[in-house]
């Protein structure tokens, strides 16, 4: 389970750890002894965020101005190839 550092609980941590999972989500500052955490899972997700971010940069992505779903999905590969090239 991948979180961000607002919500470094106690409790949190035993409800993941009561469904037999693992809790990445690095120690808030204010802990006294911090719990380490696997740096580079955390930071995948970051990765996919920001493409999504660039995406955003264009109008027609944003907004969802087509109304079919092949136009847009045909706009998100030109979208994502004009991105890959930069």
């Amino acid at each position: 389970m991948l979180a961000d550092k607002v919500y470094d609980s106690k409790a949190l941590r035993a409800i993941i750890a009561d469904m037999d999972a693992e809790a990445v989500i690095p120690s808030n500052h204010c802990r006294k002894v911090t719990i380490p955490h696997d740096t580079t899972a955390y930071k995948r997700p970051n990765r996919i965020e920001r493409r999504f971010g660039r995406l955003k940069h264009f109008r027609c992505f944003a907004t969802r101005y087509d109304r079919r779903t092949i136009h847009f999905s045909g706009f998100v590969h030109l979208a994502a190839a004009m991105i890959w090239l930069r």
